[in-house]
């Protein structure tokens, strides 16, 4: 495929992305015409119910829906880059179920423990468990897919065992949960904007600013890396630290996107490999618009979430892997033959 010159598509990602962007704020059970909307874009929430739906629901709802966007694209980019596999994605790694096991351990099995702690701490309880659930879970994963030669195949079936694993324990703790709970715990596994606040947007906003200008810097050792791990190692990059990095990164950005919506999968595997497919491997680019990408994919994800059965909603998790289950099966198709 003829490659496509990066302005040409930070052209189009921009101009989309306003439609769309106002497009989202003024879809919902409760339409805001644009007279109101822009109004109350400048002009504050003020005593006007539209005013306060723009500001109190659908502004952090479309702030979160970005930032989780982008977080999950730039950890599918760099999970990758680990593997160097388009196969993989935070999901299929298991990175998004550890997260949301630990998350639902904590809310059914410890249920009284964000009560325990300070007000000023409890915000920051779900996004530091879901990060150590991703870092426990893609370590796992990678001890389990080592061999003596590299395997994409034996890494991805490890994804998929620990995956397994981690739907029993959920299963277990939704058996285990109340009626309250269970709710809670359907939120989590389907994946949802529903619940999103200016406290979220502001940690998965921080971890994004965090992680993305981290995740740039190592665009030429994952560029060395496509080469593989000798050659890497040979061209001057230290390869275990380089790995401990990509872990510790794509475990916090899945965490933070997990903390606050549940499972949200395929954006990872996506949106890489469809910027990969117009501008080529080059991580200098690939991560930049794999990031815009992946802000603008959740956000139209959302709002179809809220557009097909409105004024009920869709869980977004269902409508990401209704279009991202299609798209892997393709690029198992297009990768028969190089995967062993």
């Amino acid at each position: 495929m003829k490659q496509v010159p990066a302005a040409w598509l930070w052209a189009g990602l921009i101009g989309v992305f306003a439609v769309t962007l106002l497009a989202s704020l003024a879809t919902g059970p409760t339409h805001l015409p644009w007279s109101a909307l822009l109004k109350h874009l400048f002009t504050g929430p003020g005593d006007d119910l539209q005013g306060l739906i723009l500001w109190q629901i659908r502004i952090p709802r479309t702030l979160l829906a970005l930032c989780v966007g982008a977080l999950l694209a730039v950890c599918g980019v760099l999970i990758q880059g680990l593997f160097r596999n388009p196969l993989a994605e935070p999901g299929l790694m298991g990175v998004s179920s550890g997260a949301t096991l630990m998350v639902v351990v904590v809310l059914v099995l410890a249920s009284s423990l964000p009560n325990a702690l300070p007000a000023a701490l409890r915000p920051f309880l779900l996004p530091l468990v879901a990060f150590g659930g991703g870092l426990a879970a893609t370590r796992l994963v990678m001890l389990i897919g080592q061999s003596n030669h590299y395997s994409p195949l034996r890494l991805i079936l490890a994804g998929v065992a620990f995956n397994m694993v981690a739907a029993a324990g959920i299963g277990l703790c939704a058996y285990l949960a109340t009626n309250e709970q269970l709710r809670t715990l359907t939120f989590w596994s389907l994946g949802s904007f529903a619940a999103a606040s200016w406290s979220g947007v502001a940690i998965t906003a921080a971890v994004l600013a965090i992680i993305a200008p981290l995740a740039y810097r190592l665009w030429r050792p994952l560029n060395a890396l496509l080469l593989g791990e000798s050659e890497c190692r040979h061209l001057g990059f230290d390869v275990p630290v380089l790995k401990r990095r990509i872990v510790y990164l794509s475990a916090a950005g899945v965490g933070a996107a997990v903390a606050f919506t549940g499972i949200i999968g395929f954006i990872g595997l996506v949106v890489p490999h469809i910027v990969r497919m117009l501008t080529g491997a080059d991580h200098r680019r690939l991560l930049p618009l794999s990031l815009a990408l992946g802000a603008l994919l959740t956000l139209w994800a959302d709002w179809l979430a809220r557009s097909v059965l409105s004024p009920a909603e869709l869980p977004v998790g269902i409508i990401t892997s209704l279009l991202g289950g299609p798209f892997f099966i393709y690029l198992i198709h297009r990768q028969r033959g190089r995967l062993l």
